[in-house]
C-alpha cells in the first residue's frame, strides 16, 4: 500500500535551533481520531524544541477534556458546536457560534504568543484556524480522514498551508492539489513498533495463553456496541476452543453489561472485556487479527504495524470517511471490508474462523500493509508547523 508523498528537500526534521521559544496551539477535539494525532504531532514538537510551549484548543463535550490534560498539555475550552447537518433548525446557529469561538480563540493565540497555529479536525478544529486568520497568525491544516471533515473543508478556505494523511484526500479540499502528503501522525511507542520482538512481552501482559490466536476487537475510543455485540456472541459460540482468545475493548459505558454476557454464557472461558486500552501498541503486538472501526488513526496504525484486520466503518460517518479509509487497506489486501449492518457473530466466525487458522494468509495480509510515511508523519508535520512559526517570527 504506497502513497505518493511530496516532501520538500531543503525540510528537516531535526532540533530546532531558532532563537526563542516555540508557541504552537493545536485545535483537536471530540474524538481520539483527532485527539491522538494532535498529542503525537504535541511530542514531536518538543522533540524539536524542548523549550516549546504546546497547548490545545477544544470543548467541554469531547475526550479532549480527559486525554490532553492526561497528556500533560494544557487544553483551552472555547463555546463551539458541531458541523452536523443533524442539527436541524440549530444549524443557523453554527455562523454566530463559529465566529464567537473564533474570537476566543485570537484572545487564546495572542495570550499564548503563538507563532503557528494548527487544525487537525474536528468541530473545535475550524475555530483555531480563524483565530489564526483574525490574528494575522500562519496557520497549518492536517487532515486525517480519505474524506475530510466538514470542519477541515471550511477552514482549508482560510489557509494555504494544507497536509493530508492520504493522498485521495486532495480532491475533496478547497486548495486540496497543493496539498502535502505528510501521513498521519501516530504516536512513537507505535510507530517504532517491532511486533516481533515485543510480542512475547505483550502477550503475557495481555494475559494471552500460550498457543492461542489473539483477535482483538477494537470499537474506537468509546467502543462500538455492533462490534461489542458481534464480539461477545462469538465468543460465546467458540468458548469451547483452546486456540483462540478475544480481547473485547467495550469503551467504559458498555463494560458491565458485556462481562455479565461474557459469563452468563460461558464466552468468558475464552474473553476478556475491557474499558481501554492504555499501550496500544501492546495490543498490536500481541494480536493475530483485529476486527475495529476503521478511523483515520486505526487504518495508520495498522498500515505501519502490519496487523491484519477485519475493518468495520462506521456506518454514520460524514461522507461515509471510514469506508473510504478502509479501503486504504483493503485495496492493497491488508484488510477485509465488513459492512457494519452484516457484522454478527456468524458473519464473523465465517471471517475471522478461516483467518487465525491460516498463519500464511495472515502473514500475507500484514505483507500487504505499508507504513508509508505514517511511521514518521508527526515529526514531519511538526517540521512543516516550524517552518511557519520561523517564518512568521523573522
Amino acid at each position: 500500500m504506497r502513497t505518493t508523498t511530496r516532501t520538500p528537500s531543503h525540510r528537516t526534521t531535526s532540533t530546532r535551533t531558532t532563537s526563542g521559544p516555540l508557541s504552537v496551539v493545536i485545535g483537536a477535539g471530540g474524538t481520539g481520531g483527532h485527539i491522538y494525532p494532535g498529542l503525537a504531532l504535541a511530542d514531536a514538537l518538543r522533540r524539536a524544541d524542548p523549550r516549546a510551549v504546546v497547548s490545545f484548543v477544544g470543548t467541554e463535550r469531547g475526550l479532549e477534556t480527559r486525554l490532553i490534560p492526561d497528556a500533560g498539555y494544557r487544553l483551552h475550552t472555547v463555546d463551539m458546536i458541531p458541523f452536523d447537518p443533524a442539527l436541524g433548525a440549530k444549524r443557523y446557529l453554527l455562523p454566530a457560534a463559529l465566529l464567537r469561538s473564533g474570537v476566543q480563540c485570537r484572545t487564546i493565540l495572542r495570550e499564548q504568543h503563538a507563532q503557528v497555529a494548527v487544525g487537525m479536525g474536528g468541530y473545535p478544529s475550524a475555530p483555531v484556524i480563524l483565530g489564526a486568520r483574525m490574528a494575522g497568525l500562519p496557520s497549518v491544516i492536517h487532515e486525517s480522514n480519505a474524506v475530510p471533515g466538514r470542519a477541515n473543508q471550511f477552514a482549508a478556505r482560510l489557509t494555504p498551508h494544507l497536509t493530508v494523511a492520504f493522498d485521495r484526500s486532495r480532491a475533496h479540499l478547497t486548495g486540496g492539489q497543493n496539498a502535502e502528503t505528510v501521513g498521519m501522525p501516530i504516536a512513537a511507542p507505535i510507530a517504532a513498533l517491532d511486533r516481533a520482538a515485543m510480542r512475547d512481552e505483550a502477550r503475557r501482559a495481555l494475559g494471552v495463553p500460550e498457543g492461542a490466536r489473539l483477535v482483538l476487537f477494537n470499537g474506537g475510543s468509546l467502543g462500538a456496541a455492533r462490534l461489542t455485540e458481534a464480539a461477545v456472541g462469538l465468543a460465546s459460540r467458540w468458548q469451547w476452543r483452546d486456540d483462540v482468545h478475544l480481547l473485547i475493548k467495550t469503551g467504559p459505558a458498555a463494560l458491565d453489561a458485556a462481562r455479565i454476557r461474557l459469563a452468563d454464557e460461558g464466552g468468558d472461558r475464552i474473553a476478556r472485556a475491557v474499558p481501554y486500552l492504555d499501550r496500544m501498541e501492546l495490543a498490536y503486538a500481541a494480536a493475530d487479527l483485529i476486527v475495529c472501526r476503521a478511523g483515520s488513526a486505526t487504518v495508520a496504525e495498522l498500515a505501519t504495524t502490519g496487523v491484519p484486520a477485519v475493518l468495520v466503518p462506521y456506518p454514520h460517518a460524514p461522507g461515509d470517511h471510514q469506508t473510504h479509509n478502509a479501503r486504504v487497506l483493503c485495496d492493497a489486501g491488508a484488510g477485509l471490508l465488513l459492512p457494519d449492518a452484516e457484522t454478527t457473530a456468524d458473519r464473523l466466525a465465517e471471517l475471522a474462523g478461516p483467518l487465525i487458522e491460516n498463519p500464511a494468509r495472515l502473514a500475507a495480509m500484514s505483507g500487504a500493509a505499508h507504513p508509508s510515511t505514517h511511521a514518521r508523519a508527526a515529526d514531519l508535520l511538526a517540521a512543516i508547523v516550524i517552518e511557519h512559526a520561523t517564518e512568521y517570527a523573522a
